[in-house]
Order: C-alpha cells, then structure tokens, then sequence
C-alpha cells in the first residue's frame, strides 16, 4: 500500500516538473517605444504578438514594423485614439529591430449620440427604452466597441417590445478634431409592432403539431418578444430528442389574414431507436452485463421509453422506463417505471416487483428565490417482496413477504458552475418518503435525508478548490429490527465513504452481516488542483457513520483517506481513486480503488 500511494505521488511530481519546463523563448514582433498608458501599452502589445523566429535581415524587420504599425493603429482608435501619430522604423545593428514608434495624442470623448428614425416611428415607450439602452454618456472615452455595442443594444430594447422586424441602416459617426469628440448617429427602422399566432411545424418524425401548441410561452395575438422564441427552442432541446431545432418568427409576407404571424419551427429528430451494451467487473459484485434498448419519440410528444436487462450478482433485473417531457404543462416531466428485480449484498437479498411514477418540476433562473436549478420532484411507488436476511438477535434466517407503499417528495437546489465537474457555488437537496409496511403487520414510518455541498476557488480561474459534502437522514418510526434491511441505511463505497467497500460502514452482527442502521452521517472534504486543462489530482478524506438510533451520532466515525487522478473528457471528468481506511477493524481491506465519470460529489 505504502509503495502504491508513493509511486501516485512521484508521478504527480514528475508531471508537474514536467508542466514546469520552460518552452522555447518568445519575443515580441516588433518593439514598441513611446509615452502610452500602461492599459494601452498591454493593448498594442497583444495586438502586435510574438514570434519565436528571428530576424534575420533589414527587409524583413522592415516588413514586420510595417504590420505592427498597421496593429497599432487599429488598437489606438478602437480605444478613441485618433490623432495618433505611429511610424514604423528599424533598428541599427547587424541584428535590426522592428520597431514601433507611436504618439497617441489625446483620447476623444463622447459627443451627445442620438437616433434618426427611418419611416415611422416606434411607440413613445419603445423609443425611450432604445435610447436608455444605448447608455453612452457624453464625456466617456470614445471607445469603437461601445459604439457598436450601443447600436445592438438600441435594437434589442425595440425588438423586446415586439418590433420583430426592426432593421439598422449604415451609421455616421462623426470625429471632431477640433473639439476631440466622437458623436455617432443611428439610423434605425421599426417597423411595425408583430404579434404572434401558434406554432408552424416542419419535421422529419412522428412529433404531434397539437402537443407543440402547449410549449408555446406565449398566448395567440401576444406581441413577439425575442425571449419567448428562444425560451421555446430552449424547451424542445430540453427533451434530448431532436437532434436540432430551429425556432423563427415567419416573415411578415406570411402574415395571417387576422393581422397574426406564426412562429415557424423545424425540428429533426435523432435516430428513432438505439441500443446500448454494456460490461462491468466489481471486487465485490463480479462481472456485470447490461443491455438497454431505447426508442424516442413513440407517441409524438418527445418521450423517451426504454427496456434495459442486466445481470448481475449485486444488482439483476428487468426494467421499463417512459419518461414524459413537458407533462401537462411546460418544463414539468412524468416518468414511469415498472421492473422485476433480485438484488444479492452482504446485508441482505431481495426479489420482487414493483411500479412507480415520479413528476419532476424544474423552474429557470430567478424562478424560485433567485435560485438556478431549482427541481421538485413529488411521486408514489409500490413494491411487492420477499426479502432474505439474518434476523437481528439470534443470527437465525427470516424471510419476508412485504408490500411497501411510499410516497416522496424531492427538492433540489442547484447553484454550482456545472453539473459534473463543479469549481465554485453550492448545492442543496432534501428528501422525504412516508412509507407503509404491510405484510406480517401494518407499520408506516418517514425516511428523510438531507444533503449539502459547497465549493470554495481560490483563484479566479478555479484551478484550485476546496470541496465538501455532509449528508445526514433519518427513519423515523419503528425499531431498527422491524425495518427491513432493504430499507435500512448503509454506508461505504465510492459514492460514500471511500476506503470502505459496500456496506462495509456501520454496525455488524455476530456473524460479520452488515446490520445497516436508522441513522446516517456521511461527510467528504476534496482539495482538488488541475495541473493542465486535462489532467487534475486531489487528495480527500471521508468519513461516514451508520447508527440504531432515529438521529445521526458523529460517534463511531469510520475514516477514509486517499488521492485521486482526474482527466477532463471534454463533458466532464474520469475519475480514479485511491482510498485506505484510518480507522479499520479486522478483514478491511487495505486499499480500495475507484472508477467513476464526474467528481465524487
């Protein structure tokens, strides 16, 4: 074990010697020489780049003075610079120089701009908030971009109130020597207001016309707002079905009779049916196979059903899926499951069937609380078993017959950069599921959990941060031996506590069997570091404790320690971690190794 996490870190400190070399000197293209303010100065600078070349004789120092000069320029009246004076010359030597002599001058300001409507006018309202829009102050540096900007800026506020057809005719912008100002006048047709019909829609498959009316976020003779048309593009890609979607308002030769114009979609959807296949090998569970085979779009309203077969000694089973995007009303799913299953752990076995169906609600940014990824999730699920464990006691087999009714209801908040590979933020999720036993007697009992993490960056650039997670629950109700082991809670594994196996946190019988408990404390601390835009290591403790008792006790803590390798797929990383428990009773293993996509939370 010692030899395996010395030879980890001797890698990671010759990858990072490695990174650490120094790459072929650089210099820049051409020298740049006068009075120039620093902000400036780092402008031209990047503008003119470097070379790794040298050069090699006059003509072609002269050639390079000359295209700096020309960089130059374009730098010094993007920035407001136009009485500039910039020369390009070469040094003296028998290694000449390019250089760059530049005088900016004085940087202009801005004049009082204004825009000159073409044809009529848009409504009072309208043109006051193109105007405020452009939000270019007279006084302030005459900068190129923010001219620009400001146009884009004065056409966004009139489209946003529904002057879909708004054009911009070709600008004058004025440059006054002699009182160093720059003034620029727009010149801009509104056209007229556009108001919206329903959906037009092009398509390749099976998509129903009438289930697109109800994704439309507007109501019939709305005046068009840009922000509608992309929030309906946003939800048919949302559904993962269409390969592409294109979302436009239909020009206004096909206006209706009614004065209304439809808004016209093209969707192509993705290959009707796919099928995946899959292999897996576990310490603990052995050789895994799956095979799933999916189809989209079945019933025309972007739904997703499933069939999926695996094999397994931890997990063996049958099961459909149908999940429902947009049910009932936009940004809302439905998904139903139905499977026939035989799980085999160290705590327990169980075989059975069960049914369940789940609505999940997902609100936008600023929806709820100003928070982003905001998703509720309520449901019902029934299960009917047989369960084959070691009854608590006298060690001796028991064999339960039992049909579990539960209901949930899931919150989850989501403030993190991203989901897979989140550098800065937090998140937070809370779970009930009031459940009724019945089978040798009627018994309901609540099983809450709570879960949260943060990150914390310590540069502007996330390459370094610090991570943690604390997750706790309860079942509340019933002694621990009434509960069936199935639903009881365990801890270990690379999802939980790391340098533990599966169920391996947590009390045990007399006879090793994991006992699983009606409490649960887990919490992780990861500093993780990226040593280039691919490669990343991190070094991280666990700790986990799994109780009798209703609440969650810090007693008992089972202690796992370890580093890890990260290697950005492009969507998220590949992880590999290497974990040895602190704190062990006799049989640990010394050392358990992890697989995963994503980081570990």
């Amino acid at each position: 074990m010692a030899r395996l996490i010395y030879a980890m870190t001797a890698g990671a400190a010759l990858l990072v010697q490695g990174l650490s070399t120094p790459a072929a000197a650089a210099e820049p293209k051409a020298q740049i020489e006068g009075a120039l303010p620093a902000d400036l100065r780092a402008a031209v600078a990047r503008a003119v780049g470097d070379t790794d070349r040298p050069i090699e004789n006059r003509f072609e120092a002269r050639r390079r003075a000359r295209e700096a000069a020309e960089d130059a320029i374009t730098v010094l009246r993007a920035e407001g610079y136009y009485a500039y004076d910039v020369e390009p010359d070469v040094g003296e030597g028998d290694a000449p120089k390019a250089l760059v002599k530049i005088a900016p001058g004085p940087r202009f300001k801005l004049g009082p701009a204004r825009i000159d409507w073409i044809g009529p006018p848009p409504d009072a309202a309208a043109a006051e908030a193109a105007n405020t829009a452009m939000a270019l102050p007279p006084g302030q540096p005459g900068r190129a971009a923010d001219v620009v900007a400001a146009e884009g800026r004065a056409v966004a506020a009139i489209q946003k109130r529904g002057y879909a057809d708004v054009k911009t005719e070709p600008r004058e912008v004025v440059v006054d020597h002699a009182d160093l100002t720059v003034t620029p006048d727009y010149r801009i047709a509104s056209g007229a207001i556009a108001h919206l019909d329903g959906i037009q829609l092009t398509t390749n498959g099976r998509t129903r016309p009438a289930w697109m009316q109800h994704l439309a976020p507007w109501r019939r003779g709305d005046a068009y707002d840009p922000e509608d048309v992309a929030e309906l593009e946003r939800r048919l890609l949302d559904t993962g079905v269409f390969e592409s979607v294109t979302v436009a308002l239909a020009p206004a030769a096909d206006m209706q009779a009614d004065g209304l114009r439809p808004v016209v979609v093209s969707v192509a959807e993705r290959l009707k049916r796919t099928i995946e296949l899959g292999a897996s090998y576990d310490t603990t569970a052995g050789v895994g196979l799956d095979a799933k085979w999916t189809r989209y779009n079945l019933l025309g309203r972007a739904d997703t059903f499933s069939a999926l077969g695996r094999l397994s000694k931890l997990d063996t089973r049958v099961q459909v899926d149908l999940s429902l995007p947009h049910w009932r009303t936009p940004r809302q799913t439905l998904a139903t499951r139905a499977a026939l299953y035989r799980t085999s752990t160290p705590a327990f076995d169980q075989e059975g069937v069960m049914a369940s169906a789940d609505v999940t609600r997902r609100w936008g940014p600023n929806a709820t609380f100003g928070l982003t990824g905001t998703y509720f999730t309520y449901g019902a699920s029934v299960d009917l078993s047989r369960t084959s464990e070691v009854r608590i006691g006298n060690l001796t087999p028991l064999g339960r017959d039992i049909a579990t009714f539960a209901t949930l209801a899931d919150m989850q908040l989501d403030r993190s950069d991203d989901p897979l590979d989140p550098r800065r933020g937090w998140r937070a999720s809370a779970r009930i599921e009031p459940t009724l036993l019945t089978g040798e007697g009627v018994l309901p009992y609540l099983k809450a959990q709570g879960q949260v993490s943060g990150y914390l960056p310590f540069d502007a650039e996330g390459r370094t941060s610090l991570a943690g997670r604390l997750h706790v629950g309860s079942i509340l109700n019933g002694a621990i031996e009434e509960i069936p082991a199935p639903q009881r809670f365990f801890a270990g594994g690379g999802g939980s506590v790391r340098g533990f196996g599966f169920q391996e946190v947590g009390p045990r019988l007399a006879d090793n069997t994991p006992e699983g408990g009606l409490s649960l404390v887990e919490a992780s601390v990861e500093l993780r570091h990226r040593l280039t835009d691919k490669w990343g290591i991190v070094a991280f403790v666990d700790a986990g404790a799994v109780g009798g008792a209703q609440f969650p006790s810090f007693r008992d803590l089972s202690i796992g320690a370890g580093l890890g390798l990260r290697y950005d797929l492009g969507f998220g990383p590949i992880r590999i971690d290497l974990a040895t428990p602190v704190t062990s009773r006799r049989g640990q293993a010394p050392f358990q190794v992890y697989v995963s996509i994503g980081q570990s939370f």
